[in-house]
């Protein structure tokens, strides 16, 4: 049976919601639950989940509700009283701790304070930015859904006040030991990072760590600001920023391909730097190489490989060759892909791409050129695009990164909510076509307590489904992550690899992988 409750202008925000959610689902007999606010996403969600109904269709962005499919009314009873337990629980959380009502009363409670970490609704947060600006305050604006004009505006008014603007939709920055937003336990080092990539500056620091070197700051500037529009205001700050910071040896620029403008403009800074203060490590993600070495700097082709030679530079050590390829013996590969994929039927022909941030960006990017065609709701082509990730049907090989905007607005981030992403990995597993999941992992601050539990049960639901249907699915996985992260990134790889998952160092081995196993099943096509 199916009910509906409703609470009208009734709000409670969104990761007190997925805690709900997921304790309702514990309470036996509950089929299904879904507790959020009434926005676009979440009716998405009501539909595909089949908790869908006419009073639900009614409701607005402002409303409250709570969707459960339950054996009976004994057991719908049971999760109404349960939902009313965890609301109470989070009243009185919130009367036992201080929450200043504003940042006037924040900053008479420590007028120190000279950093904000903002995130609200996307239509309130031009107004909150502009007040910490207004008060000398470096902001850092996690908030997405913040219009093109807006941003430019805060930004030049922060680079008027020689303040830092890192955002709008800005998930990752390490100032000063820091750990903002989503970010991880990194030793201190001599690399600097500047970077418009939130999960890629953050594979960026994870890969440094392991490979025994660290960072001094990793400033994040935001996806957009790159653009033309913008004209790479933060990037230039940040940059300039790292130049003059003594405890920093080697930076690293990171960024998708600048506007052609705005990548002369920093290029020609980073040159400045890289000729007569120290090295510069370039990775326009999927752009061309050829650009920075035209300037003398040092080009990276994937995350992995600017980590590597950033470490080298620091290190004073050769740069190491390009890496553009998967790290692994040549027998220990063939013998790899030929376990894997002679389990395999012969329908089985692409791969699917589930990722919780923007290294879908670069796995496309390493993947476009081989494969073609990559369907996605980032797509590289216009004709590849996917209108509604949630619902659409299977296709071929397809890559969807679950941090867009289309997927936050009322719902807490894919790396703190996975819900999303597993329910879409069930989903494709009944499909006679799949043959590899790619996903990633990503442990540390502001992420799921323990996303791998969830992640690897997903994983091993889909093979016991391909499995009951006669097909064997490959599951790769890379982890954003270190030995110092709460979750712990050697707990994470066992949890994978117990549910049948094959764990690599990084994005670009886990994608490189992806090409060698399409390539044996399509007969050399790749």
């Amino acid at each position: 049976m199916v009910s509906l409750q409703i609470k009208p202008n009734t709000y409670y925000d969104s990761i007190t919601l997925m805690i709900i959610s997921k304790e309702l689902k514990k309470v036996p007999g509950v089929k299904e639950a879904l507790v959020g606010m009434g926005t676009d996403l979440n009716l998405d969600i009501a539909k595909v989940t089949g908790l869908s109904s006419p009073e639900l269709e009614a409701i607005t962005p402002n409303d409250f509700f709570v969707a459960l499919d339950c054996e009976n009314e004994e057991v719908e009873a049971a999760a109404l009283k349960a939902l009313e337990e965890q609301l109470n629980k989070k009243e009185e959380s919130r009367s036992a701790a201080y929450y200043p009502p504003t940042l006037t009363s924040a900053l008479k409670a420590d007028p120190k304070i000279n950093l904000a970490l903002i995130s609200v609704p996307g239509r309130h947060a031009y107004d909150v930015a502009k007040d910490a600006l207004d008060k000398n305050i470096n902001v850092m604006l996690f908030s997405d859904n913040v219009s093109m004009e807006e941003e430019k505006k805060l930004k030049e008014y922060a680079v008027s006040k020689e303040l830092l603007m890192m955002g709008p939709d800005c998930g990752t920055a390490v100032v000063n030991g820091l750990p903002l937003a989503f970010a991880n336990v990194i030793h201190k080092g001599p690399i600097g990072i500047c970077g418009a990539s939130g999960t890629g500056t953050q594979e960026l620091t994870i890969l440094i760590d392991q490979l025994g070197s660290g960072i001094t700051q990793a400033l994040g500037t935001g996806g957009r600001d790159l653009k033309a529009e913008i004209g790479g205001l933060m990037f230039k700050q940040c940059l300039n920023a790292l130049i003059a910071d003594p405890d920093t040896k080697v930076i690293i620029m990171l960024s998708k391909p600048p506007a052609d403008h705005v990548a002369k403009e920093i290029l020609a800074i980073a040159k400045e730097c890289n000729d007569h203060i120290k090295p510069v490590v370039v990775d326009f993600i999927g752009g061309d190489p050829n650009l920075p070495k035209e300037y003398g700097l040092t080009a990276a082709y994937n995350l992995e490989d600017a980590a590597r030679k950033a470490v080298a530079l620091s290190k004073g050590e050769p740069v190491p060759a390009d890496m553009l390829d998967i790290d692994m013996p040549k027998a220990e590969l063939e013998a790899l892909i030929e376990r894997e994929t002679s389990k395999m039927a012969p329908t089985q022909k692409y791969y699917r791409g589930f990722f919780s941030g923007t290294l879908a960006d670069e796995s496309m990017k390493l993947s476009i050129g081989k494969l073609g065609h990559i369907y996605s709701n980032i797509p590289l082509k216009p004709e590849d695009k996917i209108e509604n990730p949630l619902t659409a049907e299977y296709k071929e090989n397809t890559c969807i990164d679950f941090g867009e905007d289309e997927f936050t607005e009322g719902k807490p981030h894919p790396m703190i909510d996975l819900t999303l992403r597993c329910e879409r990995i069930l989903r494709d597993a009944h499909d006679p076509t799949l043959a590899i999941l790619q996903c990633d992992c990503v442990i540390g601050y502001g992420s799921n307590a323990n996303p791998a539990e969830e992640l690897s049960a997903a994983i091993a639901k889909a093979k016991e489904i391909a499995a009951s249907e006669g097909r064997y699915i490959s599951a790769i996985c890379s982890i954003v992550g270190t030995e110092g992260d709460p979750q712990n990134l050697t707990e994470t790889r066992k949890q994978l690899e117990a549910a049948g998952a094959i764990v690599v160092r990084s994005n670009a081995q886990s994608t490189y992988l992806v090409h060698h196993m399409l390539d044996k099943l399509n007969g050399g096509k790749y």
